[in-house]
Order: C-alpha cells, then sequence, then structure tokens
C-alpha cells in the first residue's frame, strides 16, 4: 500500500527517468530510448545485463485506463512471452500497487522447471524494491 493518493502515485510512474529510479541496484539498466509515456502504443527499450550479458529489450504498452492500470508486453528480450499489468486501486486516499506479471522463458519445459523458481525469486525481489522505492520516493518528495 503506498501512503499517496492514486493520481500521485500514477504521475510518479509517468516520470521519463522512471526506470532509473525503480531499477535496483543489483540489476542495472540502461534506458536506450522512451517514447509515449504509458499510453497505448508506447514503448521502452533497455539493456540490461544478465552476468556480462547485454540484453536488449524492448517492451510495448498494449492498455492504458489511466489513472488505474497500463499493461506492458516484451517485444524483444530473452523470454518467449512477456506480460506486465501495473494496476492501481483507490484505497481510503492511499493506492495498493499490483504488478501481475505473465511470462514464459524459451527452452519448454525442463528449463521451466530448472531456473523458474530462481526467476520468480528475481522479481519478487525487484517488486519489493520498486513498491518501497516508490512510497519513499513519493514521501520524500510531496
Amino acid at each position: 500500500m503506498i501512503d499517496a493518493p492514486i493520481e500521485k502515485v500514477w504521475e510518479f510512474h509517468e516520470r521519463l527517468d522512471i526506470l532509473d529510479i525503480l531499477t535496483p541496484p543489483w540489476q542495472p539498466v540502461k534506458v536506450i530510448k522512451r517514447e509515449g509515456g504509458l499510453d497505448i502504443g508506447a514503448i521502452t527499450e533497455f539493456q540490461l545485463m544478465l552476468g556480462f550479458i547485454p540484453i536488449r529489450w524492448l517492451a510495448r504498452h498494449t492498455e492504458c485506463n489511466k489513472p488505474y492500470l497500463f499493461v506492458d508486453i516484451q517485444e524483444i528480450g530473452p523470454l518467449q512471452s512477456w506480460e506486465h499489468r501495473h494496476k492501481f486501486t483507490s484505497k481510503n486516499g492511499q493506492t495498493e500497487l499490483t504488478d501481475e506479471i505473465k511470462y514464459e522463458i524459451p527452452g519448454g519445459r525442463i528449463v521451466e522447471i530448472l531456473i523458474g523458481w530462481w526467476v520468480d525469486f528475481r522479481l519478487q525481489d525487484m517488486f519489493s524494491y520498486r513498491h518501497e522505492t516508490t512510497q519513499k520516493w513519493i514521501m520524500d518528495n510531496g
């Protein structure tokens, strides 16, 4: 739960530097291009590092219902598929921020069994960090 109204949390996510702010220090990301904000058709292209290997990722927004929801999918990247639903729900002047992730790892069921747990763990860590950072940033910057 973020201690701020839904509009304020949405505005925070519209920032051009949002990925820089919300990226955990253990997962360096370099934004290459960002166009269109959170609107349908908007794109973000970035490079992340998997160990010493640079990975290109191109995400496109497929849904936007301000200030309640935006959805991005991976068009280019390391996964077979990726869909991230960012949901904002107003509750008594606060905002519940929910990240729903659907993804498939390339390589089929065997690869899923071998590393799926690790991907889930990394995603949980990343989104915990993002939610804590969102709360702190909004509180510190009014």
